[in-house]
Formats: structure tokens, sequence, C-alpha cells
């Protein structure tokens, strides 16, 4: 709550210092979660034909698969009676996700951890190994865990005020000590959950009331878009179609399906290739002479041309 009442001092400011994308005033209810028991759904993954969540700090460690033609549990999978403060789910292949107790609002812990979790239909109670995770400044609060869909790697989105950071994680992990890891890039402030798109070139976090999409892994800002309306969203992932999934806590909350804004999407498209210059004979010159010119010299001159003339129109009508 405390990060949730400062994060209206910051998310204003930085919403208008942004280039917005178009902004939906409401998603699509792609369906609502049935299950009494999701209460504060926190993270969200679409795999193998499922919708997986996880409640926040408070309950025990549970994942659950929900149906996303009913909206119905059609599977949970326990794996801890008392995790710390569990935040997000990241997918981990067919059958599994990453779970992060990475949760940490006072800032306290010398290390958080996440877990690689079977899921799927049906009900099961698991023991699996945990890996330590730490920081190389020290605590820090987090509620967004990444898996890149190219490697596995995972990534760990601080959730700060005074600004965001992502965290890679090594190659590997160790079961048998800490793993550090290490800073890649400045994200938005107030991050509670994120996902790689499928091409693992982009990825996207979201705050309260925003999404902001990256490059990657240069960590370039692309596009910011206004969110729907949600009383704490907490949870996002990318569909199969390459729309967002975004999530809410709260009982019986929707699940909002917001397609990606134009410009947003433009900006995920591959870029297209270079024109090759003609290597014909008798095409009348080499490989550089008979590539395209671009157009923006001859703008810029003409430019340049026309504020000359209009400077000697102006001179000329004042004598």
């Amino acid at each position: 709550m405390r990060d949730r009442l400062l994060a209206g001092i910051i998310v204003v400011p930085f919403a208008l210092g942004l280039s917005a994308g178009a902004a939906p005033d409401r998603g699509e209810v792609a369906f609502s979660f049935q299950d009494p028991e999701v209460v504060e759904s926190s993270g969200l993954v679409v795999q193998d034909g499922l919708v997986l969540t996880t409640n926040d700090s408070g309950d025990s460690g549970r994942v659950f698969a929900v149906d996303p033609a009913t909206g119905r549990t059609v599977g949970v999978t326990r794996w801890s009676d008392d995790p710390t403060d569990v935040e997000a789910l990241a997918p981990a292949g067919s059958g599994e996700v990453w779970v992060g107790d990475i949760g940490d609002n006072t800032e306290s812990r010398d290390s958080v951890r996440v877990a690689r979790v079977p899921v799927g239909r049906g009900e099961r109670t698991v023991d699996v190994a945990t890996y330590e995770l730490t920081y190389p400044q020290g605590p820090v609060n987090a509620e967004s865990l990444l898996a890149d869909p190219v490697t596995g790697r995972l990534y760990v989105a601080t959730k700060s005020v005074f600004g965001g950071r992502l965290y890679e994680a090594p190659a590997t992990l160790s079961a048998g000590r800490p793993n550090r890891l290490r800073a890649v890039g400045d994200v938005l402030p107030i991050a509670t959950d994120g996902a790689f798109f499928a091409d693992g070139k982009h990825l996207v976090l979201r705050d309260y009331s925003q999404a902001a999409v990256y490059g990657f892994p240069s960590m370039d800002r692309l596009a910011t878009f206004r969110l729907p309306r949600e009383d704490q969203g907490e949870g996002i992932a990318v569909a199969p179609d390459g729309s967002l999934l975004v999530s809410s806590e709260g009982q019986y909350s929707d699940v909002l399906r917001v397609p990606l804004p134009d410009d947003v999407r433009r900006a995920l498209e591959p870029a297209a290739p270079s024109p090759q210059p003609s290597t014909e004979p008798g095409t009348g010159g080499d490989a550089e002479t008979d590539t395209v010119r671009p157009l923006s010299p001859w703008l810029l001159t003409g430019s340049l041309g026309l504020a000359v003339v209009a400077v000697l129109l102006f001179s000329l009508r004042r004598r």
C-alpha cells in the first residue's frame, strides 16, 4: 500500500514526460476468475492453453491454472507452505513456471527466491528446489519476474518510486549458493509485472496505470501507453496473438485483453531490409553510386533554401 500511495506522486509526471500511444478506455474482458481462492492475482502467464496466476503475499505457495474459456480453475500446484512474499510468475517451458518470491516492501531481505514449479491441470503438491537471488547494492523491492523466451534466463524488475531497474540472473542458477543479479537497464518506477514478447527482442513492463515497451537487450524505451482502469493492476502477459492480458487483485476480478496500439505494434515490427545495390553489368557504376540516395539531405537543403528566401522577402518588405 505504501508503494501504491507514493506511486501517485511519481506516475503522473512520469506519464506526462513520455510519448503515450493510443489509450484504451477499457479493455475487452477476456474472462473473470471464478475461483474464490484467487483473491490477489499477482503475476500472469499464458502457457499451454491455460492462464496461470498466483496470489500476492499472505497466501501459501500456490499456482492456479485457469481455463481462459470459462475462468474456472482447472489445476492447483502447492509448492510451499510459507513463502515470504510471492509477487510474480514467469514462463519456464511447457508444464512449468518460475515463481518469484521477490517482494520486499521493507527492503530488509538479504536475498529473495525463485522456484521452478510444475503446473497444469489437476491438483498436485510438489517439493521443488529454490534459488536465492541477491542484488549488488543490497535489498530492494520487486514484483516483476521475466524469462527470456530464447535463452530462458531470468530477469527481475525492481519497484521503487525513485526509479526501477532491470536485473539479470546468471545463465545457470545454483541451488547451493546465492546467485548475484546484474543491473542491465533502467525501467519505469512502479513496475508491478512484466513479460517478454515471443521474439525475445522486446519486453513490456506495467505499473498501476500504464505499460512501457522496451527493446532488448538495449533497454531503449520504444513506447508507453495507458492501460484500462483496474483496482490494483499487478499482472501482465503476452498472449499468443501478440495482444496483452492484464489482471488486477480482487476476488472474481476480470482479466482484460488489451490490443497493442498501432504505433506500438509498428515499433515492434522488424526493420525493413535495406535495398541491395545492383551488381549486374551495364548498370552504370559501382554499388555505391547505384544505391538510391535518401531524401533527407534534399529535404534539408530545400528547407534551408526556403528559409533564406523568406528572410530576403521579409527584409525587402521592411525597406
